[in-house]
Protein backbone atom coordinates (compact mmCIF):
# COMPACT_ATOMS: atom_id res chain seq x y z
CA UNK A 1 0.00 0.00 0.00
CA UNK A 2 1.93 3.11 -1.75
CA UNK A 3 0.01 6.87 0.11
CA UNK A 4 3.04 8.96 -0.39
CA UNK A 5 6.29 9.19 -2.81
CA UNK A 6 8.64 8.58 -0.22
CA UNK A 7 7.24 6.34 2.24
CA UNK A 8 5.22 2.58 1.70
CA UNK A 9 2.81 1.55 4.04
CA UNK A 10 1.66 -1.95 4.72
CA UNK A 11 -1.76 -0.38 6.85
CA UNK A 12 -3.91 2.73 6.96
CA UNK A 13 -5.04 4.06 10.45
CA UNK A 14 -8.45 6.62 10.33
CA UNK A 15 -8.83 8.47 13.13
CA UNK A 16 -11.72 10.39 14.60
CA UNK A 17 -10.64 13.14 16.97
CA UNK A 18 -14.10 13.94 17.99
CA UNK A 19 -14.93 10.75 19.35
CA UNK A 20 -11.43 9.23 19.84
CA UNK A 21 -12.52 6.07 17.45
CA UNK A 22 -9.66 4.29 15.22
CA UNK A 23 -10.63 2.35 12.15
CA UNK A 24 -7.46 0.18 10.15
CA UNK A 25 -7.20 -1.20 6.63
CA UNK A 26 -5.32 -3.58 5.29
CA UNK A 27 -5.49 -3.80 1.68
CA UNK A 28 -9.47 -3.91 1.32
CA UNK A 29 -10.04 -5.01 4.61
CA UNK A 30 -10.90 -2.72 7.49
CA UNK A 31 -11.93 -3.01 11.10
CA UNK A 32 -12.44 -0.64 14.51
CA UNK A 33 -9.95 -1.14 16.99
CA UNK A 34 -9.98 -0.16 20.75
CA UNK A 35 -6.32 0.24 21.42
CA UNK A 36 -4.41 2.01 18.54
CA UNK A 37 -0.69 1.90 18.54
CA UNK A 38 2.75 3.81 17.04
CA UNK A 39 3.90 1.78 14.20
CA UNK A 40 6.22 2.99 11.29
CA UNK A 41 4.71 0.89 8.76
CA UNK A 42 0.92 2.73 9.11
CA UNK A 43 -0.16 5.45 7.56
CA UNK A 44 -2.67 7.57 9.82
CA UNK A 45 -4.90 9.98 8.30
CA UNK A 46 -7.50 11.85 10.07
CA UNK A 47 -9.92 14.78 9.33
CA UNK A 48 -11.40 18.46 10.84
CA UNK A 49 -14.92 19.05 11.02
CA UNK A 50 -16.19 21.86 9.43
CA UNK A 51 -16.78 24.24 12.06
CA UNK A 52 -12.85 24.23 13.06
CA UNK A 53 -11.75 26.09 10.28
CA UNK A 54 -12.86 29.13 8.34
CA UNK A 55 -13.53 28.69 4.64
CA UNK A 56 -13.45 31.57 1.75
CA UNK A 57 -13.38 31.90 -1.66
CA UNK A 58 -10.29 34.42 -2.49
CA UNK A 59 -9.43 35.55 -6.20
CA UNK A 60 -6.00 36.66 -7.09
CA UNK A 61 -4.57 38.31 -10.73
CA UNK A 62 -3.33 35.61 -12.65
CA UNK A 63 -0.19 37.95 -14.09
CA UNK A 64 1.12 37.03 -10.21
CA UNK A 65 4.03 33.96 -10.78
CA UNK A 66 3.57 30.46 -9.33
CA UNK A 67 6.32 31.10 -6.75
CA UNK A 68 4.70 34.48 -5.07
CA UNK A 69 0.88 32.50 -5.20
CA UNK A 70 1.20 31.23 -1.59
CA UNK A 71 2.68 34.55 -0.39
CA UNK A 72 -0.42 36.48 -2.13
CA UNK A 73 -3.15 34.41 -0.62
CA UNK A 74 -2.06 34.74 3.09
CA UNK A 75 -2.21 38.48 2.71
CA UNK A 76 -5.25 38.58 1.08
CA UNK A 77 -6.98 36.31 3.39
CA UNK A 78 -5.96 38.48 6.11
CA UNK A 79 -6.81 41.50 4.57
CA UNK A 80 -10.38 40.22 3.33
CA UNK A 81 -10.89 38.16 6.78
CA UNK A 82 -9.75 40.59 8.81
CA UNK A 83 -7.97 38.18 10.81
CA UNK A 84 -6.20 38.53 13.83
CA UNK A 85 -2.36 39.63 12.57
CA UNK A 86 -0.89 38.35 16.09
CA UNK A 87 -1.97 34.76 15.03
CA UNK A 88 0.21 32.94 12.84
CA UNK A 89 -3.01 31.02 11.11
CA UNK A 90 -2.54 27.78 9.45
CA UNK A 91 -4.05 28.62 5.86
CA UNK A 92 -3.95 25.71 3.28
CA UNK A 93 -6.16 26.44 -0.24
CA UNK A 94 -7.29 24.39 -3.49
CA UNK A 95 -7.83 26.05 -6.66
CA UNK A 96 -11.47 26.52 -7.99
CA UNK A 97 -11.55 26.45 -11.93
CA UNK A 98 -15.37 27.06 -12.18
CA UNK A 99 -14.65 30.59 -12.55
CA UNK A 100 -14.32 31.66 -16.20
CA UNK A 101 -11.88 34.90 -15.68
CA UNK A 102 -9.64 35.78 -17.65
CA UNK A 103 -7.79 38.14 -15.26
CA UNK A 104 -7.97 36.48 -11.64
CA UNK A 105 -7.84 32.83 -10.46
CA UNK A 106 -9.84 31.63 -7.33
CA UNK A 107 -9.08 29.71 -4.57
CA UNK A 108 -10.26 27.84 -1.87
CA UNK A 109 -9.09 29.07 1.72
CA UNK A 110 -9.25 26.82 4.73
CA UNK A 111 -7.94 28.82 8.03
CA UNK A 112 -7.13 27.08 10.97
CA UNK A 113 -6.06 28.46 14.37
CA UNK A 114 -2.83 26.30 15.19
CA UNK A 115 -3.99 26.36 19.44
CA UNK A 116 -7.11 24.80 18.91
CA UNK A 117 -5.72 22.33 15.77
CA UNK A 118 -2.96 21.26 18.75
CA UNK A 119 -5.49 20.78 21.87
CA UNK A 120 -8.19 18.58 19.24
CA UNK A 121 -5.26 16.09 18.61
CA UNK A 122 -3.50 16.14 21.59
CA UNK A 123 -5.22 12.85 23.06
CA UNK A 124 -4.72 10.96 19.53
CA UNK A 125 -1.04 12.13 19.36
CA UNK A 126 -0.45 10.42 22.66
CA UNK A 127 -1.02 7.24 21.66
CA UNK A 128 -0.04 7.43 17.85
CA UNK A 129 3.07 9.43 17.99
CA UNK A 130 2.32 11.19 14.21
CA UNK A 131 -0.78 12.13 11.41
CA UNK A 132 0.54 12.00 8.80
CA UNK A 133 -2.41 14.07 6.84
CA UNK A 134 -5.16 15.82 8.49
CA UNK A 135 -7.65 17.21 5.69
CA UNK A 136 -11.21 18.94 5.91
CA UNK A 137 -14.09 16.52 5.82
CA UNK A 138 -15.72 18.68 3.05
CA UNK A 139 -12.21 17.70 0.46
CA UNK A 140 -12.66 14.13 1.65
CA UNK A 141 -15.84 13.46 -0.68
CA UNK A 142 -13.96 14.19 -3.77
CA UNK A 143 -12.98 11.04 -3.64
CA UNK A 144 -16.36 9.44 -3.87
CA UNK A 145 -16.43 11.18 -7.40
CA UNK A 146 -12.47 9.94 -8.51
CA UNK A 147 -13.40 6.18 -7.49
CA UNK A 148 -16.48 6.93 -9.50
CA UNK A 149 -18.93 5.57 -6.34
CA UNK A 150 -20.92 8.65 -8.15
CA UNK A 151 -20.62 8.62 -11.15
CA UNK A 152 -23.17 11.62 -12.37
CA UNK A 153 -22.29 15.42 -12.65
CA UNK A 154 -24.27 18.37 -11.66
CA UNK A 155 -24.46 20.02 -8.77
CA UNK A 156 -24.83 17.56 -5.34
CA UNK A 157 -25.36 18.22 -1.50
CA UNK A 158 -24.48 16.48 1.19
CA UNK A 159 -25.41 16.73 4.39
CA UNK A 160 -24.21 14.90 7.55
CA UNK A 161 -25.06 15.35 11.38
CA UNK A 162 -22.36 14.29 13.77
CA UNK A 163 -22.23 14.49 17.87
CA UNK A 164 -20.24 18.08 17.96
CA UNK A 165 -21.34 19.14 13.95
CA UNK A 166 -23.29 18.98 11.51
CA UNK A 167 -22.62 20.45 7.53
CA UNK A 168 -23.69 20.86 4.54
CA UNK A 169 -21.39 20.25 1.40
CA UNK A 170 -22.26 21.38 -1.94
CA UNK A 171 -20.09 20.03 -5.04
CA UNK A 172 -20.34 20.95 -9.04
CA UNK A 173 -19.47 19.15 -11.37
CA UNK A 174 -17.15 16.59 -9.25
CA UNK A 175 -15.39 19.66 -7.65
CA UNK A 176 -15.83 21.59 -4.28
CA UNK A 177 -17.88 24.55 -4.63
CA UNK A 178 -19.02 25.50 -0.33
CA UNK A 179 -19.09 24.16 2.93
CA UNK A 180 -21.10 25.57 6.11
CA UNK A 181 -21.71 24.38 9.37
CA UNK A 182 -24.87 24.12 10.68
CA UNK A 183 -26.55 24.53 14.23
CA UNK A 184 -27.76 20.98 14.12
CA UNK A 185 -24.92 18.52 15.56
CA UNK A 186 -26.94 15.64 17.97
CA UNK A 187 -25.69 17.87 20.92
CA UNK A 188 -27.47 20.63 19.55
CA UNK A 189 -30.46 19.28 18.43
CA UNK A 190 -30.65 17.87 21.76
CA UNK A 191 -30.53 21.14 23.44
CA UNK A 192 -33.37 22.40 21.19
CA UNK A 193 -35.67 19.44 21.82
CA UNK A 194 -35.64 19.95 25.20
CA UNK A 195 -36.42 23.47 24.43
CA UNK A 196 -39.15 22.69 22.39
CA UNK A 197 -40.56 19.65 24.93
CA UNK A 198 -40.49 22.09 27.56
CA UNK A 199 -39.05 19.32 29.86
CA UNK A 200 -35.24 18.31 30.17
CA UNK A 201 -34.51 15.07 29.02
CA UNK A 202 -31.18 13.06 29.11
CA UNK A 203 -29.20 12.90 26.15
CA UNK A 204 -28.68 9.23 25.74
CA UNK A 205 -32.93 9.06 25.93
CA UNK A 206 -32.32 11.48 23.36
CA UNK A 207 -29.94 9.55 20.90
CA UNK A 208 -31.68 6.51 21.66
CA UNK A 209 -35.08 7.64 19.69
CA UNK A 210 -32.93 9.69 16.95
CA UNK A 211 -31.31 6.05 15.87
CA UNK A 212 -34.11 3.94 16.89
CA UNK A 213 -37.38 4.76 16.26
CA UNK A 214 -39.15 5.19 13.77
CA UNK A 215 -41.32 8.77 13.15
CA UNK A 216 -43.71 6.60 10.93
CA UNK A 217 -44.39 4.14 13.77
CA UNK A 218 -43.75 5.10 16.97
CA UNK A 219 -46.32 6.25 19.97
CA UNK A 220 -43.79 8.08 22.03
CA UNK A 221 -44.91 11.03 23.54
CA UNK A 222 -41.54 12.58 21.89
CA UNK A 223 -43.20 11.79 17.94
CA UNK A 224 -44.83 15.00 17.78
CA UNK A 225 -41.48 17.09 19.27
CA UNK A 226 -39.08 15.73 17.02
CA UNK A 227 -41.27 16.38 13.70
CA UNK A 228 -41.13 20.17 14.83
CA UNK A 229 -37.56 19.50 15.06
CA UNK A 230 -36.59 18.47 11.74
CA UNK A 231 -39.52 20.56 10.23
CA UNK A 232 -37.35 23.39 12.14
CA UNK A 233 -33.99 21.72 10.36
CA UNK A 234 -35.14 21.33 7.45
CA UNK A 235 -36.02 24.74 7.10
CA UNK A 236 -32.49 26.19 7.85
CA UNK A 237 -31.35 23.65 5.22
CA UNK A 238 -33.52 25.19 2.77
CA UNK A 239 -32.30 28.69 3.54
CA UNK A 240 -28.81 27.44 2.56
CA UNK A 241 -29.67 25.99 -0.16
CA UNK A 242 -31.24 28.96 -1.54
CA UNK A 243 -28.29 30.95 -0.49
CA UNK A 244 -26.04 29.19 -2.68
CA UNK A 245 -28.19 28.89 -5.56
CA UNK A 246 -27.87 33.38 -5.50
CA UNK A 247 -24.18 33.20 -4.54
CA UNK A 248 -23.26 30.50 -6.85
CA UNK A 249 -25.38 30.66 -9.58
CA UNK A 250 -26.74 27.20 -9.14
CA UNK A 251 -30.08 25.94 -11.69
CA UNK A 252 -31.08 22.76 -9.51
CA UNK A 253 -29.45 20.63 -7.10
CA UNK A 254 -29.61 16.85 -8.86
CA UNK A 255 -29.35 14.92 -5.68
CA UNK A 256 -28.65 15.58 -2.45
CA UNK A 257 -27.13 12.91 0.19
CA UNK A 258 -27.92 12.92 3.70
CA UNK A 259 -26.77 10.71 6.21
CA UNK A 260 -25.40 10.77 10.27
CA UNK A 261 -22.42 9.33 12.54
CA UNK A 262 -25.76 7.15 13.57
CA UNK A 263 -27.29 4.60 11.45
CA UNK A 264 -31.29 5.84 11.82
CA UNK A 265 -34.44 4.18 11.54
CA UNK A 266 -36.12 7.24 10.38
CA UNK A 267 -35.32 7.85 6.52
CA UNK A 268 -34.10 11.10 6.50
CA UNK A 269 -33.69 10.92 2.89
CA UNK A 270 -37.10 10.45 2.31
CA UNK A 271 -38.61 13.34 4.93
CA UNK A 272 -35.56 16.10 2.58
CA UNK A 273 -38.04 15.05 -0.81
CA UNK A 274 -41.03 15.85 1.06
CA UNK A 275 -40.39 18.77 2.84
CA UNK A 276 -37.77 20.83 0.32
CA UNK A 277 -39.13 18.86 -3.26
CA UNK A 278 -35.49 17.44 -3.67
CA UNK A 279 -34.71 14.29 -5.03
CA UNK A 280 -32.27 12.68 -1.73
CA UNK A 281 -30.47 9.57 -1.24
CA UNK A 282 -29.24 8.07 1.98
CA UNK A 283 -25.27 9.45 2.92
CA UNK A 284 -23.78 5.84 2.91
CA UNK A 285 -21.74 4.65 0.61
CA UNK A 286 -20.26 1.09 -0.21
CA UNK A 287 -16.56 1.83 -0.48
CA UNK A 288 -15.43 -2.02 -1.87
CA UNK A 289 -13.88 -2.82 2.31
CA UNK A 290 -14.67 -6.06 3.80
CA UNK A 291 -14.27 -6.15 7.31
CA UNK A 292 -15.09 -7.97 10.40
CA UNK A 293 -17.17 -4.54 12.01
CA UNK A 294 -20.45 -5.28 13.58
CA UNK A 295 -22.90 -2.98 12.91
CA UNK A 296 -22.38 0.75 11.17
CA UNK A 297 -19.17 1.64 9.68
CA UNK A 298 -19.46 5.73 10.01
CA UNK A 299 -18.68 7.43 7.02
CA UNK A 300 -16.02 9.38 7.63
CA UNK A 301 -13.76 6.38 8.35
CA UNK A 302 -14.69 5.02 5.06
CA UNK A 303 -13.95 8.31 3.72
CA UNK A 304 -10.70 8.37 5.10
CA UNK A 305 -9.28 4.78 4.44
CA UNK A 306 -11.17 5.92 0.31
CA UNK A 307 -8.92 9.10 0.33
CA UNK A 308 -5.78 7.01 0.93
CA UNK A 309 -6.69 4.56 -1.96
CA UNK A 310 -6.91 7.49 -4.83
CA UNK A 311 -3.46 8.96 -6.49
CA UNK A 312 -2.08 12.08 -5.55
CA UNK A 313 -3.33 14.23 -8.69
CA UNK A 314 -6.90 12.90 -8.21
CA UNK A 315 -7.36 14.10 -4.59
CA UNK A 316 -7.79 17.37 -2.96
CA UNK A 317 -4.45 17.75 -1.06
CA UNK A 318 -5.02 20.07 1.70
CA UNK A 319 -2.93 18.91 4.85
CA UNK A 320 -2.76 20.76 8.20
CA UNK A 321 -1.22 18.29 10.15
CA UNK A 322 1.78 19.19 12.64
CA UNK A 323 2.64 15.80 13.63
CA UNK A 324 4.90 14.50 10.85
CA UNK A 325 6.99 11.50 11.27
CA UNK A 326 10.72 12.06 11.49
CA UNK A 327 12.70 11.32 7.84
CA UNK A 328 14.19 8.70 6.82
CA UNK A 329 17.45 8.23 8.95
CA UNK A 330 20.12 9.15 6.54
CA UNK A 331 18.16 12.56 6.49
CA UNK A 332 18.05 13.10 9.64
CA UNK A 333 20.92 15.23 11.73
CA UNK A 334 21.87 12.82 14.07
CA UNK A 335 21.87 9.94 10.73
CA UNK A 336 24.26 12.03 9.06
CA UNK A 337 26.45 12.52 12.17
CA UNK A 338 27.09 8.75 12.64
CA UNK A 339 27.46 8.15 8.77
CA UNK A 340 30.22 10.99 9.20
CA UNK A 341 31.78 9.49 12.18
CA UNK A 342 32.05 5.56 10.30
CA UNK A 343 33.19 7.19 8.17
CA UNK A 344 35.84 9.15 9.75
CA UNK A 345 37.11 5.24 11.51
CA UNK A 346 37.49 3.98 8.00
CA UNK A 347 39.03 6.94 6.51
CA UNK A 348 41.63 6.79 9.74
CA UNK A 349 42.78 3.20 9.39
CA UNK A 350 43.36 3.72 5.62
CA UNK A 351 45.53 6.56 6.05
CA UNK A 352 49.02 4.52 7.13
CA UNK A 353 48.48 2.79 3.78
CA UNK A 354 47.83 5.58 1.93
CA UNK A 355 50.60 7.22 3.46
CA UNK A 356 53.32 4.94 2.30
CA UNK A 357 51.98 4.84 -1.30
CA UNK A 358 51.86 9.34 -1.67
CA UNK A 359 55.85 9.06 -0.12
CA UNK A 360 56.44 6.69 -2.56
CA UNK A 361 55.17 8.73 -5.30
CA UNK A 362 56.39 11.81 -4.01
CA UNK A 363 60.01 10.47 -4.31
CA UNK A 364 59.72 9.56 -8.13
CA UNK A 365 58.46 13.09 -8.66
CA UNK A 366 60.98 14.75 -6.87
CA UNK A 367 63.81 13.67 -9.24
CA UNK A 368 62.03 14.44 -12.23
CA UNK A 369 61.87 18.04 -10.96
CA UNK A 370 65.41 18.26 -10.22
CA UNK A 371 66.54 17.12 -14.26
CA UNK A 372 64.26 20.19 -15.39
CA UNK A 373 65.18 22.73 -12.67
CA UNK A 374 68.39 23.83 -14.55
CA UNK A 375 66.56 23.96 -17.46
CA UNK A 376 63.95 26.05 -15.96
CA UNK A 377 66.50 28.54 -14.01
CA UNK A 378 68.16 29.68 -17.42
CA UNK A 379 65.20 30.31 -18.76
CA UNK A 380 63.88 32.56 -15.64
CA UNK A 381 67.52 34.68 -15.90
CA UNK A 382 66.29 35.66 -19.40
CA UNK A 383 62.80 35.83 -18.88
CA UNK A 384 63.53 38.20 -15.55
CA UNK A 385 65.18 40.53 -18.02
CA UNK A 386 62.65 40.67 -20.23
CA UNK A 387 59.91 41.79 -17.61
CA UNK A 388 62.07 44.06 -16.25
CA UNK A 389 61.79 46.21 -19.79
CA UNK A 390 57.92 45.20 -20.05
CA UNK A 391 57.39 47.20 -16.36
CA UNK A 392 59.17 50.13 -18.03
CA UNK A 393 56.69 49.47 -21.25
CA UNK A 394 54.24 48.84 -18.82
CA UNK A 395 54.37 52.25 -16.46
CA UNK A 396 54.16 54.20 -19.47
CA UNK A 397 51.30 52.56 -20.87
CA UNK A 398 49.49 52.70 -17.05
CA UNK A 399 50.14 56.88 -17.03
CA UNK A 400 48.55 57.33 -20.88
CA UNK A 401 45.94 54.82 -19.61
CA UNK A 402 44.63 57.03 -16.74
CA UNK A 403 44.31 60.55 -18.72
CA UNK A 404 42.11 58.94 -20.97
CA UNK A 405 39.90 57.50 -18.25
CA UNK A 406 39.63 61.23 -17.35
CA UNK A 407 38.59 62.33 -19.92
CA UNK A 408 36.05 59.25 -20.47
CA UNK A 409 34.89 59.94 -16.97
CA UNK A 410 34.25 63.41 -17.79
CA UNK A 411 32.19 62.78 -21.22
CA UNK A 412 30.48 60.41 -19.34
CA UNK A 413 29.46 62.75 -16.55
CA UNK A 414 27.86 65.09 -19.11
CA UNK A 415 26.18 62.21 -20.97
CA UNK A 416 24.63 61.18 -17.94
CA UNK A 417 23.49 64.57 -17.28
CA UNK A 418 21.84 64.97 -20.87
CA UNK A 419 19.71 61.68 -20.55
CA UNK A 420 18.48 62.85 -17.21
CA UNK A 421 17.18 66.03 -18.72
CA UNK A 422 16.17 64.39 -22.10
CA UNK A 423 14.82 61.03 -20.46
CA UNK A 424 14.33 61.03 -17.31
CA UNK A 425 12.74 63.85 -16.89
CA UNK A 426 8.87 63.36 -16.75
CA UNK A 427 7.15 64.85 -19.54
CA UNK A 428 3.17 65.97 -19.22
CA UNK A 429 2.64 64.34 -22.37
CA UNK A 430 3.38 60.78 -20.77
CA UNK A 431 1.75 61.60 -17.72
CA UNK A 432 -1.31 62.40 -19.21
CA UNK A 433 -1.67 58.97 -21.21
CA UNK A 434 -0.60 57.49 -18.03
CA UNK A 435 -3.89 59.09 -16.24
CA UNK A 436 -6.00 58.68 -19.51
CA UNK A 437 -5.44 55.02 -19.11
CA UNK A 438 -6.54 55.29 -15.26
CA UNK A 439 -9.73 57.68 -15.90
CA UNK A 440 -11.08 55.04 -18.82
CA UNK A 441 -10.61 52.39 -16.69
CA UNK A 442 -13.14 53.72 -13.82
CA UNK A 443 -15.35 55.23 -16.47
CA UNK A 444 -14.75 59.17 -15.84
CA UNK A 445 -14.13 61.84 -18.28
CA UNK A 446 -11.99 64.46 -18.44
CA UNK A 447 -13.20 68.08 -19.19
CA UNK A 448 -10.17 70.00 -18.72
CA UNK A 449 -7.01 69.66 -18.14
CA UNK A 450 -4.32 72.81 -16.50
CA UNK A 451 -0.65 72.35 -15.89
CA UNK A 452 1.27 74.90 -13.65
CA UNK A 453 4.84 75.02 -11.88
CA UNK A 454 5.42 77.12 -8.79
CA UNK A 455 8.24 76.66 -6.06
CA UNK A 456 9.58 73.86 -7.92
CA UNK A 457 6.20 72.15 -7.62
CA UNK A 458 5.01 71.13 -10.77
CA UNK A 459 0.82 70.55 -10.68
CA UNK A 460 -2.11 69.09 -13.09
CA UNK A 461 -5.17 70.32 -12.33
CA UNK A 462 -8.02 67.74 -13.98
CA UNK A 463 -11.89 68.71 -14.52
CA UNK A 464 -13.48 65.69 -14.05
CA UNK A 465 -17.40 64.21 -14.91
CA UNK A 466 -18.86 61.10 -13.54
CA UNK A 467 -22.15 59.69 -13.74
CA UNK A 468 -21.68 58.05 -10.67
CA UNK A 469 -19.60 59.81 -7.70
CA UNK A 470 -18.79 56.44 -6.63
CA UNK A 471 -16.76 55.76 -9.55
CA UNK A 472 -14.60 59.29 -8.29
CA UNK A 473 -14.15 58.08 -5.40
CA UNK A 474 -13.02 54.60 -6.76
CA UNK A 475 -10.72 56.70 -9.45
CA UNK A 476 -9.02 58.16 -6.48
CA UNK A 477 -8.52 55.30 -3.82
CA UNK A 478 -6.92 53.10 -7.13
CA UNK A 479 -4.42 55.90 -8.14
CA UNK A 480 -3.31 56.47 -4.31
CA UNK A 481 -2.46 52.55 -4.06
CA UNK A 482 -1.00 52.36 -7.63
CA UNK A 483 1.15 55.42 -7.43
CA UNK A 484 1.87 55.77 -3.78
CA UNK A 485 5.19 57.86 -3.14
CA UNK A 486 5.20 59.16 -6.87
CA UNK A 487 2.10 61.29 -6.80
CA UNK A 488 0.01 63.55 -4.28
CA UNK A 489 -3.41 63.58 -5.33
CA UNK A 490 -6.25 66.26 -3.97
CA UNK A 491 -9.96 65.91 -4.21
CA UNK A 492 -11.85 69.07 -2.51
CA UNK A 493 -15.31 68.06 -3.20
CA UNK A 494 -17.65 66.62 -5.73
CA UNK A 495 -20.42 68.42 -6.91
CA UNK A 496 -23.86 67.83 -8.44
CA UNK A 497 -25.04 69.64 -11.52
CA UNK A 498 -28.63 69.17 -11.52
CA UNK A 499 -29.12 70.40 -15.26
CA UNK A 500 -26.22 68.15 -16.98
CA UNK A 501 -27.07 65.13 -14.37
CA UNK A 502 -23.25 64.68 -14.14
CA UNK A 503 -21.17 64.66 -11.20
CA UNK A 504 -18.58 67.13 -11.28
CA UNK A 505 -14.97 67.41 -9.21
CA UNK A 506 -11.33 68.97 -9.50
CA UNK A 507 -8.58 66.61 -8.81
CA UNK A 508 -5.02 67.75 -8.53
CA UNK A 509 -1.82 65.96 -8.90
CA UNK A 510 1.03 66.97 -7.52
CA UNK A 511 4.50 65.27 -8.59
CA UNK A 512 6.80 64.63 -5.65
Amino acid sequence: MSTSPQHTFSSVLSVNPYKDTYYKSISSFISETSSPEFSKDQFVISYLNTKEFITAQIEISKNIPDEDIFDALNSKAYDDLALDQAIEYQIQYIESFSNLDEENRYFHAFIVDPLELSDRFVTSVEKIKYIDVIIPAPLLLKSLYTKEIIDSNGVHCFIYFQENDASITIYRDKEFVYTKSIKYSFIDMHERFCEIYGERIDYQSFINFFANESLKETTSEYKDYFIKLYKELFANINDILTYAKRAFEIDKFEYAFIGSQLQTVTKLDEMLEVELNLKAREFEFDYGFEGEVDGYVEQFHGLMNLYTTVTPDEKYRCNFTTYRRPPKFIQRESGKLIILTAASFALAFAYPITYWVLTYAQSLQEDLLKQKYSEVHNIKTTREATIRNRMADKEKATTLLAQENKEYTDKKNTLMKIHEVKVDYPMKAKLLALFTQDLNKFYVSMEKVSYQEADSKKTFTFDLISTQDRKVTQLIEHLTKKHEGKFKFELENIKYDKDYKKYLSQLKVSIL
